[in-house]
């Protein structure tokens, strides 16, 4: 007898979830498959301590394989899919396809460099540990690079970072960057900390809109007072050879741009049978996809309805971790021919790391900021990572970073011969 499939493109926090989640509530005459272009989950609200050396990049990752046991995962680039015959067509090293019974979709979103022009060309994405391990070392490879360089202007732009985008990613990694650079100069004779600027460029009125307007002007003034220069209403209008153009400013010479806005939806996701809108899969209450039978989608591919508010879910973790709890309930629910429930959700609160051993939190209807935020923000986070290995290695690494300085070693992964 042909086993039904559930098959989950996208194996992201929605996507390992909800597969964690499948595997104790779906009937064992069901197979659950996991298509995803990488083998691990990343915890992107880290990446900004791989940027300040404070994180190893394997610490902020976790296998799938360790977190899922009935799950059949294949790491592949799903290239078409068949709505009318649910065939889905993927390629590693050979092309291959799977027929499904249930669709879900947890792929998430991907990077848009066209937003402003000379953005792919000129500046760096933070979206994966690849990203990370690049802007720090190119980090210190300015470092390097001003601390021999004769000329004094020419050091002061090598050791200019520009970071464009005032939310939880561009505050984190411009907090990490000061971090990083107060803590290293001291190796550089030739470079003064004066002349080490990181500038934010953010084009609403305060940072983290997410949060209150109080935490916002917090952190801002926070960062000012440590030397963080925040440009706030400014719009970059194009980005050339270390040069940043900023509407009715002109233009700001860095020697490192970094950008942490921009999404556009998954290209694999735009299908004519498919209900979307602004390019995501519009879903009913239960996260099933309106008018699709068999199909159901989650995170930050999907518009969700939040029965709590009538509004539709924002693209965050948090949203995400609980969509996927509620989806493997539905789906089970579903199998066995019970009624689904309406996703309904009402969120604790946020956080957000701002360097320094600090950082600002909203929980419960409470602000909080410094140390006990920062505190608070590790804890949620170390209890997120899942295996008691990679918490344990986590807080290691956390407290040790605490009393020893960075990590400064350039680390290079080219191969010592290219004839393989």
């Amino acid at each position: 007898m042909t086993r039904k499939k559930i098959v989950i493109i996208g194996g992201g926090f929605a996507g390992a979830k909800l597969a964690r989640k499948l595997e104790s509530q779906v009937p064992k005459e069901w197979d659950i498959y996991l298509l995803s272009k990488v083998n691990f989950i990343t915890y992107n609200p880290l990446l900004p301590e791989v940027v300040g050396a404070s994180l190893l990049p394997g610490h902020v990752q976790a296998p799938l394989r360790l977190m899922l046991t009935r799950t059949k995962i294949r790491m592949v680039k799903v290239e078409q899919i068949d709505l009318e015959t649910k065939t889905i067509h993927y390629r590693n090293n050979i092309p291959g396809k799977i027929e499904y019974d249930e669709l879900i979709f947890a792929n998430g979103v991907e990077s848009n460099s066209s937003i402003v022009p000379g953005l792919s060309e000129h500046a760096m994405p933070l979206k994966t540990v690849g990203d990370a391990l690049y802007i720090r070392n190119k980090m210190i490879e300015r470092l390097e690079q001003a601390t021999i360089h004769p000329d004094p202007e020419v050091r002061k732009k090598l050791c200019t970072f520009v970071v464009m985008g005032g939310g939880f990613s561009g505050v984190e990694v411009a907090g990490e960057m000061d971090d990083f650079l107060s803590s290293a100069e001291k190796y550089y004779k030739n470079v003064e900390r004066k002349d080490c600027r990181v500038i934010l460029i953010h084009g609403r009125e305060r940072l983290l809109p997410e949060l209150s307007e109080k935490l916002g002007l917090k952190t801002q003034k926070i960062f000012e007072k440590r030397g963080i220069e925040v440009l706030l209403n400014s719009r970059v209008t194009s980005i050339a050879h270390e040069e940043v153009t900023i509407d009715g400013q002109g233009p700001l010479c860095a020697g490192t741009i970094i950008c942490t806005i921009g999404t556009q939806p998954q290209a694999a996701n735009q299908l004519p049978g498919l209900p979307l809108e602004r390019g995501k899969i519009l879903t009913n209450g239960d996260m099933s996809v309106k008018d699709v039978p068999n199909i159901w989608a989650l995170g930050d591919c999907a518009l969700t309805p939040n029965a709590l508010d009538g509004k539709m879910c924002p693209p965050t973790a948090q949203f995400a971790d609980r969509q996927a709890t509620h989806l493997a309930k539905n789906v089970a629910a579903y199998l066995k021919g019970k009624d689904t429930q309406a996703f309904s959700y009402k969120p604790t609160g946020m956080l957000a790391s701002i360097g320094h051993n600090k950082a600002v939190a909203e929980i419960f209807g409470f602000r909080m900021s410094g140390l006990i935020a920062f505190m608070l923000w590790r804890g949620i986070y170390l209890m997120k990572i899942p295996t008691l290995s990679r918490k344990v290695r986590l807080f290691l690494e956390w407290n040790w970073s605490m009393f020893f300085p960075p990590d400064i070693a350039h680390l290079g992964f080219k191969r010592s011969s290219d004839k393989h």
